[in-house]
């Protein structure tokens, strides 16, 4: 592979650059897809990005994801349509009867329904929208609460798609023993510091404790003026859910509580529990008569006609991550910062480093393959703590799923809570921010 060296980071800064003045995430994405071609080889930018869709197209996370968000963007419908949202939301008013009750309520959703961050993104949104919009809180507003209770509560308890993908790797890439991974990842929790930090601002903002910070506080201001969301948007709620067609709360709680039993049942398999709910959920829906066969079918086709644009975001990240690859960024950086390592800034320098590739590719995951190998045996060597390692990069992860803009959490939470993709990422960049310099300050303190 030819070593594009710092150029690799011109891409990147195209996306950002883009994406902040045009507020198009699609259009950032593959403008710094085209850049990194560019790089490549000129001379063939078009079947560079031709081969380049086809392999994402054909790769199998990209078609787990779209059958994942596409199907549970189906089962929301159903919710929505048979008018079990609305019963959810009517019940949830009873109790969250201020504006800080009902964001704290999603906060406590958000740590309730651990098992996935996507389920986590795109449930609790599209259900406590409702709630919230009686009180005119902002959807930027909304959509952070959902997304700093999303990736981070994930990573916090040990069983969900993030640990059971992490212990994994932990024991492909050597670092754990086999069948030692998950324990390996368990004790790196109490030093996951970023994600333990993001989840405890949340009440902190949601109650006014913390300051309203930048556009966050503009969109505030705005909601009080009934402009709940900045940015026109595809939104779930259709309006059939208005009617009363008989649906009651359990007809919201029992559907999710078979998802989640679901996706346990098939060792944390989200697209088989969905598949699974869905085969449940929508002949008991007809035969209680609260839709025909023939509107289930047309719902389930909606919900997941509507999870199209923030699916085809995730696309297009899947392909500039692709380009990233192919231009060495994730080596190039940690090869940079490798020669700054010692044992007192390991910790540091490894949540630094891995949170900026996290955020500058979109992937939370996939860099880490390449990082472990690489940043473990350097904490062997300095005599740094395996858990205290562990905790820096499940951090970096954390906060490059939290922060990003086109990361696949930020993109699905956005869409279920009915914000902007740019309108929910900087209202929520400067918390998250916080929360990392946060993490960095305890990082250096255990460090000492």
């Amino acid at each position: 592979m030819e070593v594009f060296g710092a150029l690799s980071l011109i891409p990147t800064a195209v996306v950002i650059g883009i994406a902040i003045l045009t507020h198009r995430p699609i259009l950032a994405l593959l403008s710094g897809s085209l850049a990194g071609l560019l790089l490549i080889d000129p001379s063939a930018v078009i079947g560079g990005m031709a081969d380049l869709s086809l392999e994402v197209m054909m790769d199998d996370t990209i078609g787990w994801v779209i059958m994942v968000c596409g199907l549970m963007g189906s089962l929301i419908m159903l919710l929505i349509k048979t008018g079990a949202a609305t019963a959810f939301a009517n019940a949830m008013a009873t109790k969250a009867d201020t504006r800080n009750k009902s964001l704290l309520v999603t906060w406590g959703l958000g740590m309730v329904i651990f098992i996935d961050d996507y389920l986590n993104a795109i449930a609790i949104g599209s259900s406590m929208k409702k709630v919230t919009d009686r009180f005119k809180v902002s959807r930027s507003m909304l959509s952070y609460v959902v997304d700093s209770t999303a990736a981070p509560i994930c990573v916090i308890i040990p069983i969900s798609t993030w640990a059971v993908y992490f212990a994994a790797l932990l024991e492909e890439t050597g670092t754990a023993p086999a069948g030692q991974g998950m324990a390996m990842y368990i004790s790196g929790i109490p030093y996951m510091f970023y994600a333990w930090l993001a989840v405890i601002l949340v009440p902190l903002v949601a109650t006014g404790r913390f300051p309203l910070l930048g556009p966050m506080k503009h969109a505030e201001n705005m909601a009080q003026k009934g402009n709940l969301s900045l940015e026109q948007v595809v939104e779930f709620d259709t309006g059939a859910d208005n009617i009363d067609v008989g649906a009651t709360l359990w007809t919201f709680l029992l559907p999710l509580l078979c998802l989640v039993c679901s996706a346990w049942y098939f060792d944390i398999d989200l697209l088989k529990g969905v598949m699974l709910t869905l085969a449940i959920t929508l002949p008991m829906m007809v035969l209680q008569k609260l839709l025909s066969f023939k509107a289930a079918l047309d719902a389930v086709m909606d919900g997941f006609k509507i999870m199209l644009p923030p699916l085809a975001t995730v696309v297009t990240a899947f392909m500039f991550k692709a380009v990233n690859d192919q231009l060495g960024l994730p080596s190039y950086i940690i090869d940079s910062v490798t020669p700054l390592m010692s044992p007192l800034m390991l910790p540091l320098v490894t949540f630094i480093t891995m949170a900026l590739v996290a955020f500058a590719t979109g992937s939370s995951w996939g860099v880490f393959a390449i990082a472990i190998p690489i940043v473990m045996p350097l904490a062997a060597a300095m005599n740094v703590p395996v858990p205290l390692m562990i905790g820096a990069l499940l951090s970096a992860s954390s906060f490059g799923s939290h922060a990003c803009f086109y990361s696949d959490s930020t993109v699905l939470v956005a869409q279920s809570a009915g914000a902007g993709v740019m309108e929910h990422a900087l209202s929520q960049l400067p918390y998250a921010l916080c929360a990392a310099a946060m993490a960095g300050l305890l990082f250096v303190l255990i460090g000492l």
